[in-house]
């Protein structure tokens, strides 16, 4: 079955299936309203771009059923406000959340410095495959992936470590997220360059815009 991925800005998406959203990472340089009416939202790590309280708030209080799954360090700041409806996951974890199934992997955040601590970082992966969406990280899940939500600018990376990165998990596509950052000057040099030595088919949606994948 289809999925239809929304992307929203910056590091966020929305997932719909079968009548019903999954918003991931609708952190402070997403759209005010994200989350809302969406049944489920996850959260890869604490970093204000890809969790904001006042979104996953706007979501909770739209849908008295919607519900949180995301690390420790997150589910601490909100879950008092929510009670049983914000949940804890690491890797390894499996869930459903909105009727998608959810595979966690990964552990730590990328290496912005090696002066600045690691925090902890975790990664979804969708209905077996479907997409995958590894926040602040180049975790290679021990599964194929069709569509790869790509963190393709950071402070912590470089165009070389993402090309790798696509060849590494091998997608049937790629889509770029964590692009806030990117100038339009500079897009058509990622999308060049990535596209060309990936190995992947790579695609890029402006905020708003929809694919089935």
């Amino acid at each position: 079955m289809k999925l239809k991925l929304t992307k929203k800005s910056h590091a966020c998406v929305r997932l719909e299936k079968d009548g019903r959203t999954l918003v991931l990472d609708p952190g402070g340089f997403t759209e005010a309203d994200a989350t809302v009416g969406a049944d489920a939202i996850l959260v890869t790590h604490e970093h204000p771009d890809h969790f904001d309280e006042g979104r996953l708030r706007a979501g909770l209080e739209a849908s008295p059923a919607a519900e949180i799954w995301t690390l420790k360090s997150v589910a601490e700041r909100i879950s008092a406000a929510f009670p049983g409806r914000v949940h804890t996951v690491g890797h390894g974890d499996t869930f459903t959340a909105a009727g998608f199934d959810v595979q966690v992997h990964g552990e730590l955040h990328a290496v912005i410095h090696p002066d600045i601590p690691r925090i902890t970082n975790v990664g979804y992966l969708i209905d077996g495959g479907k997409v995958f969406h590894p926040g602040d990280a180049l975790t290679v899940p021990d599964h194929p992936v069709e569509t790869l939500l790509l963190p393709v600018m950071a402070p912590w990376s470089k165009i070389s470590e993402v090309i790798d990165y696509v060849r590494e998990v091998r997608p049937r596509r790629a889509y770029d997220i964590h692009d806030a950052l990117l100038t339009d000057l500079a897009r058509p040099i990622y999308d060049r360059q990535i596209g060309a030595l990936g190995g992947s088919e790579h695609l890029r949606l402006t905020p708003g815009e929809s694919a089935d994948v």
